[in-house]
């Protein structure tokens, strides 16, 4: 199959996106049209990378039907439609070569000698956004798919001019093991995606495939139980590791916070090289941070390079990103929609300087929000003010019988609301000047934060 997508994007010109606007979708979309290709798309839901595709001139259809597929040579879909979706139904019965999104991007791997692929349940987005920023600072100009925006480029995608492409892999139904990488950053493991997995030996055992697959490196977070657990089986050519523990090959020592914001002196086997200051909140970020210097000074980065390029980045699209202060209230939108993300995020929000922490939170598929409940409820009790909405099935039907009402039994003193409209109301209406409004999901929550904001201003 790997071969059969690279020969028809070798003799076809017209390719049909179906879920353009998705963060995946998106930049491959984007990358296919710079090499001339004719893209078209539709999509069901406005979004800000949708409105990118429009801007490059790429004809959008919003709504899916059997009709939007007609003249294409190709077609791509995205993993989050369901299977009776009439255009992706239509699209399978019409004898046109047909890909899941997975595999359009394995195919677009393989046109690089060194493709860096970062995969982890925690921090992917980041990563790969640090660590291209850094090889843009170097001079590497490398291609790129990021799960988010990188605000030096306002885009989701980066077409380079090198061997260099920097991919963010997904693990989500096996999905990254279509892809061909030459270097894999693993970040972490963690339980997710639990409804497909179904247990912790699959999800390692599927890390465990991928990290086999690079065919130079894996570069590994040396303080992860399950990471380390991962790689005991794996065949890697060669593996360097990273962490705050004395056997990491890059190390960060004399961790220090300067309110959310850490930085530390990183080490190289055991000698100083520099001094790191990030400039993304919270301390979970010294992680991410080492991943993607490693990564770049693998790829021939210099120290300095790494540090001017992690001192540039001020995070992606979506990750702990300030939208602004209205009022006195600052609104930050963030991408977090596990347990241990919303933890972090939290965390580093209350070690700013705000009166309150509100968390704006949009449970993101029924699965995941009842499996995990608890620990929903737990990383929930961070904040000082919880704001709850409809559970977003996305791909999913809720036969688990679970609703929001459930996790705001849990969260005490939450409420909970049907739309965005009413969130955004009951949220300007008590916020108060000094408080800090996290809007956090992988949904479409950043819709409310508009919202508010809209709000706000007609004030």
């Amino acid at each position: 199959m790997k071969q059969a997508i690279d020969e028809v994007l070798a003799k076809i010109k017209r390719v049909h996106f179906i879920g353009i606007g998705g963060s995946g979708m998106c930049p491959l979309a984007e990358i296919l049209h710079s090499e001339g290709y004719e893209i078209t798309g539709s999509d069901n839901n406005t979004s800000e990378t949708l409105d990118r595709v429009k801007a490059l001139g790429i004809p959008v259809r919003m709504g899916q039907c059997a009709e939007n597929i007609a003249g294409a040579e190709m077609i791509v879909y995205t993993a989050a439609l369901l299977p009776n979706n009439p255009e992706l139904v239509a699209a399978k019965a019409s004898g046109v070569p047909t890909f899941e999104r997975a595999k359009l991007l394995g195919a677009i791997t393989r046109r690089y000698g060194n493709c860096l692929c970062v995969c982890g349940t925690h921090g992917k987005t980041t990563t790969t956004a640090m660590l291209t920023q850094i090889m843009r600072t170097a001079g590497l100009r490398p291609s790129a798919v990021i799960g988010g925006r990188l605000p030096e480029t306002n885009s989701n995608g980066l077409v380079g001019k090198s061997e260099h492409m920097v991919c963010e892999a997904c693990e989500y139904k096996d999905s990254f093991l279509e892809l061909d990488p030459d270097v894999v950053v693993l970040l972490n493991v963690d339980e997710d995606h639990m409804e497909y997995f179904k247990t912790k030996e699959n999800l390692q055992a599927s890390f465990r495939k991928f990290a086999s697959m690079a065919s130079k490196a894996v570069l590994f977070n040396g303080d992860d139980v399950n990471t380390r657990q991962v790689l005991e089986g794996a065949k890697c050519k060669r593996v360097i590791s990273f962490g705050r523990s004395e056997e990491n090959f890059f190390r960060a020592v004399n961790v220090a916070m300067d309110g959310a914001f850490a930085r530390y002196d990183l080490l190289y086997h055991g000698e100083f090289l520099t001094t790191i200051r990030l400039q993304v909140p919270g301390e979970h970020n010294v992680s991410n941070s080492l991943a993607a210097i490693a990564a770049a000074m693998f790829s021939g980065a210099s120290i300095l390079d790494c540090e001017r390029g992690v001192a540039a980045f001020k995070g992606a699209g979506r990750r702990f990103e300030v939208l602004g202060t209205y009022r006195g209230v600052t609104v930050v939108d963030d991408y977090a929609h596990h347990p241990r993300e919303l933890e972090v995020s939290l965390a580093a929000a209350k070690l700013m300087p705000y009166k309150r922490v509100w968390a704006v939170f949009q449970p993101f598929t029924f699965s995941r929000t009842a499996l995990l409940l608890h620990d929903f409820s737990k990383a929930l009790a961070v904040a000082d003010k919880v704001v709850l909405t409809q559970i977003m099935g996305s791909r999913e039907v809720n036969t688990y019988g679970v609703s929001t009402a459930d996790l705001a039994e849990q969260c005490p003193g939450s409420v909970w609301f049907n739309e965005f409209d009413e969130v955004a109301d009951y949220v300007v209406a008590n916020a108060e000047a000094g408080d800090l409004v996290l809007t956090l999901g992988c949904g479409d929550i950043y819709k409310a934060a508009k919202l508010m904001i809209a709000k706000w201003e007609a004030k």
